[in-house]
């Protein structure tokens, strides 16, 4: 979103990856994809479930997701993830929940808590997760987090602060996703030091790489940068993790232009060659409803914007067997919105091979209750009109 203070998922299953042939995988423990040689049978009350042509993943058999494959190769593969994973139930997508801001507010840097910013709320947090909601995108500056330089050791009072707000909601069996909103930038310069970026990523996924709840996302909503500089900073964050032991976790990469999805299939189709080892990349879109699509406007173009916006996005990822998540969406309080929000909604859920989830912007106590897209409890504008129609999503 485009806003000096902006607050910016999608809700995972936990994975056990196997790293070595057995002959039944367990709960929630890869059994297929693309180049796998481990098991590709389930132990008992569970299902090879088709994900993508690189990842399959047992699931329990009463998981809203079954295979559909017309035939299994020994690697558990199929030759496309739109022909295979298909909806039960109504279908619902597996992540589903809200950024919670604020600790990255202000301009001041590092700045002090309590001034210039503050951390989620774990008391609303469990208000979510009580609904239903399982997926949190915590917003965080890396200049607070790594003071003084990208690649400097993580700050320890502002990471163990940050980290109340991560364990509670993993502790609570959702999923937190640690979010670098910094937009492709450093103190307002570009980042263009992919070596310092790697390390960056490194230290935090060795802060957190024993946490199989967590996320990482690469940045937020880089913009008017070199798309190969995007791809390299990407790719830099993903062998920093992955470098550090964290193999388990899903990795959320965002694209140029804000990485909005209306544009994605023409500004970042390069991102499609990103490579991670693990076969965890998740592609992270955004998507606003007003006229410019910066989220700034409680006003939307119309009823069936929302869907129109993603249906590009929709094909890239299935013309390219990837999965994206939607991590920032909003609408105002009206009826041209709530149409164009479920509609959009919908989309996904019907389209929940490739899409994983959908997190609205935004939560968070520093967020004023009279602001259109605020969803923090219990009086936040957007909680008090949307909150009844997200909970039939989750």
């Amino acid at each position: 979103m485009k806003r000096t203070a902006t607050i910016a998922g999608i809700a995972s299953i936990a994975i056990l990856a196997a790293t070595s042939v057995q002959a039944q995988q367990s709960g929630y423990g890869q059994c297929g994809g693309e180049s796998w040689t481990g098991a590709t049978t389930c132990v008992s009350g569970w299902t090879c479930t088709f994900l993508s042509e690189y990842y399959s993943q047992c699931l329990p058999s009463s998981s809203t997701l079954t295979t559909t494959t017309s035939s299994t190769t020994s690697s558990a593969t199929s030759t496309s993830a739109a022909s295979t994973a298909t909806s039960t139930s109504g279908g619902k997508l597996q992540w589903f929940g809200v950024d919670e801001s604020c600790a990255e507010f202000g301009t001041a840097m590092p700045g002090t808590w309590g001034v210039d910013f503050t951390f989620a709320d774990t008391t609303t947090i469990g208000e979510f997760i009580s609904q239903g909601f399982n997926i949190f995108r915590i917003p965080f500056a890396m200049e607070r987090m790594a003071q003084g330089s990208v690649d400097a050791a993580l700050d320890e009072a502002y990471l163990t602060n940050y980290s109340v707000a991560v364990n509670y909601i993993t502790e609570n069996g959702a999923y937190a996703v640690l979010d670098a909103h910094n937009y492709g930038r450093y103190n307002g310069s570009i980042i263009t030091d992919t070596t310092a970026f790697q390390t960056f990523w490194s230290n935090m996924a060795t802060a957190f790489k024993d946490n199989s709840n967590v996320i990482f996302d690469t940045n937020n909503e880089y913009h008017d940068m070199d798309e190969t500089l995007v791809f390299d900073l990407n790719q830099a964050a993903i062998d920093g993790i992955r470098g550090a032991g964290a193999t388990t976790q899903y990795i959320f990469a965002e694209g140029n232009s804000w990485t909005g999805a209306w544009t994605w299939n023409t500004t970042n189709d390069a991102l499609k060659d990103l490579d991670d080892p693990e076969d965890l990349l998740i592609y992270e879109m955004h998507q606003y409803l007003d006229s410019d699509g910066s989220g700034t406007s409680a006003t939307c173009v119309s009823s069936t914007i929302g869907v129109e916006r993603v249906e590009g996005a929709t094909a890239w990822l299935k013309s390219n067997g990837k999965l994206g998540i939607l991590g920032e969406y909003a609408g105002g309080p009206n009826s041209v919105c709530e149409d164009a929000v479920t509609g959009m909604l919908d989309h996904l859920t019907a389209n929940n091979d490739v899409w994983l989830g959908a997190v609205w912007w935004a939560a968070g106590p520093w967020w004023p209750a009279d602001t259109w897209a605020s969803i923090e409890p219990p009086s936040g504008q957007a909680y008090v009109y949307y909150d009844e129609i997200l909970q039939a999503y989750v």
